[in-house]
């Protein structure tokens, strides 16, 4: 999938664990780790600005776009 979801690294400029992060956002850490592995295949805007409070950050922080590569 060409978006790359940057949570992760966000969380570590941050210092911010999981579990923490999850409790403050309001999603389960179960599905933090869906968006944390790029597994996710939908994110809700609700959840979006929820994640640019706690981490302190803009949305294009936590998504990047790479095309696919052609064959």
């Amino acid at each position: 999938m060409p978006i790359i979801v940057n949570v992760d690294v966000m969380m570590a400029r941050r210092k911010i664990g999981s579990g923490e992060l999850a409790a403050r956002i309001g999603i389960t850490p179960a599905n933090l780790s869906i968006l944390k592995n790029n597994k996710a295949k939908a994110v809700r805007f609700s959840t979006l600005e929820a994640l640019c409070k706690a981490l302190d950050c803009k949305p294009g922080d936590l998504l990047d776009y790479e095309p696919e590569k052609e064959e």
